[in-house]
């Protein structure tokens, strides 16, 4: 009988090896047919269509539509893009700092790197472009080239663009700079006890600059920490498995990829971990996506720690580039990642990408940034964390353990006329220069700086009349509302320049309500009472 049952299973197993081996010549036919297929087309264009063509362009439009197809994050990248990828995780360049999308002849502005000029002046990310220059590039099919050729140049000069912002319209003159590639833009002290970091993005750096931040903050006394991961994008996939190792303690699941063609891949976490014990906060938002999903998805899978926030992006897709023989490559999604109970946080997008990027607009006109029951669930599913056994929700971002909603009461359009007009950054830059020495006198540490330096309103007086010199006409009525974020805005502005990002963010997030949120929780028992 044992016998049988062995020969049975060597049979299976040889059975199942031809089969799969039959699958693979199938594929492999069809790919050779569709190929063929397709050179054929070429050929006949080229032989008798009735105009010359470009076949070089025909075929690139041809590969765009085909991974425009599959998913919104399978792209194509030509060969002059190639070399400049990665900038934004890898090197430095002189530009205005933003990343951007073509959809459908519109540039969009998807991201602004951190301290880069576009910050400065005021862009956000979602901002489309319609002029560069004086030049119309609404519509226009300029390319990804044609955009970093009219955006990037030499350090100093300025480039205007005007932007649409929902249904107004924005001029901004933007000075060329050397764009920060750096990924953790703060570390500090929040008291004696908590430190908290800010990561930017996950770039070829992150895991070195975080151990960096925790040896100093652990000379400090850090116990606790928050990790803000607002407004991060994502990026290398190694660098979030690298700060989830450091969260957790040995042999714990991190992610893991699945895709037909590249099966299941299991991350761990190993010895290694600077930050195995003490509590963890992670802040999010709708801006934290891919990366960042994997290291809040792991941490909350694990009840690791407490996430706050507002649902993150929903980025659930793992991409591989791949060249082609002209030195081009294209950006294939190769793999779901799923977080450890299983659940993979992808939104869909089987309505377009128009929509899919449109999505995220769509929460302020749901009510979800305002209100947790706002968020739409899918109860099919449902997951539960691993030890203690919460419900999680797969399918749509990672949802915070502790929600904090938006402050919409407050409209911020003067302010943002201000910034767009970069009234508030020509201001600033004449300030430092005139008062440098004696700033740097009256305030030797930040310390001093942050206790003692007030934004006056004779400041606030000079940046409205410079306002209306270039066209803001002073509103007082919006101008009241908006002086507290002003005042905090300039001062951690001034921060910056006299020192560097670092201290801007400690000005700066006192007026950060997920964070208070965050640290409160650590703080009132709410950490305890949510994770048990």
């Amino acid at each position: 009988m044992r016998k049988f049952l062995l020969a049975l299973g060597i049979v299976l197993l040889v059975a199942g090896w031809q089969i799969d081996t039959v699958s693979a010549q199938q594929r492999e036919n069809q790919v050779r047919d569709q190929s063929i297929k397709y050179q054929r087309l070429m050929a006949l264009i080229d032989a008798f269509y009735v105009d010359t063509v470009d076949l070089h362009k025909l075929t690139e439009d041809a590969i765009v539509k085909v991974l425009a197809d599959l998913d919104p994050h399978s792209v194509y990248i030509s060969k002059e893009e190639v070399d400049e990828m990665n900038e934004p995780l890898e090197g430095g360049f002189f530009g205005i700092g933003i990343q951007f999308a073509i959809l459908r002849d519109t540039l969009m502005v998807v991201d602004v790197v951190a301290g880069g000029p576009s910050e400065k002046v005021g862009m956000h990310a979602g901002d489309r472009i319609i002029e560069i220059d004086g030049e119309n590039v609404a519509g226009k099919n300029i390319g990804n080239a044609g955009v970093r050729k009219r955006l990037k140049g030499e350090k100093g000069t300025i480039v205007d663009v005007k932007i649409l912002r929902g249904r107004d319209l924005f001029d901004f003159r933007v000075v060329r700079d050397k764009i920060p590639i750096y990924s953790v833009d703060a570390s500090y002290m929040l008291d004696n006890t908590t430190g908290y970091i800010k990561i930017s993005r996950f770039a070829a750096t992150t895991i070195e600059e975080f151990e960096e931040a925790v040896k100093k903050l652990q000379a400090l006394g850090m116990q606790d920490l928050v990790l803000d991961l607002q407004g991060n994008g994502g990026g290398y996939m190694g660098a979030a498995i690298g700060i989830c190792d450091h969260l957790m303690d040995a042999a714990k699941m991190i992610v893991y990829t699945d895709g037909v063609a590249s099966g299941r891949r299991g991350e761990y976490s190993t010895v290694a971990g600077m930050l195995e014990k003490g509590r963890v906060v992670v802040l999010i938002d709708g801006n934290s996506a891919s990366a960042s999903e994997i290291v809040s998805g792991a941490v909350q899978d694990w009840d690791r720690g407490l996430i706050v926030g507002r649902r993150s992006f929903g980025k659930g897709l793992v991409q591989r580039q791949y060249p082609l023989t002209d030195g081009s490559m294209i950006r294939l999604t190769t793999a779901h990642y799923y977080t450890p109970s299983g659940r993979c946080i992808q939104k869909p997008y089987s309505e377009g990408e128009e929509e899919y990027q449109a999505e995220i607009f769509k929460r302020y006109t749901s009510g979800e940034l305002v209100n947790a029951d706002s968020i739409i669930v899918n109860d099919s599913l449902k997951y539960s964390t691993k030890l203690k056994h919460r419900t999680v929700y797969g399918g749509g971002g990672i949802i915070p353990d502790l929600f904090v909603p938006m402050d919409t009461n407050i409209n911020y359009l003067y302010f943002n006329r201000l910034i767009a007009k970069n009234v508030i950054g020509d201001w600033l830059t004449n300030y430092i220069d005139v008062n440098r020495k004696l700033l740097n006198a009256k305030y030797p540490t930040f310390e001093k700086f942050n206790k003692d330096f007030v934004v006056t309103d004779a400041m606030i007086d000079g940046i409205v009349k410079a306002g209306e010199k270039s066209g803001v006409k002073k509103d007082e009525k919006l101008l009241i509302p908006v002086l507290p974020s002003i005042k905090l805005q300039l001062k951690a502005l001034i921060a910056r320049d006299l020192w560097n990002m670092n201290e801007m963010y400690q000005i700066m997030n006192k007026e950060n309500d997920v964070l208070k949120r965050g640290f409160e929780a650590l703080k009132d028992g709410t950490y305890e009472k949510v994770l048990n």
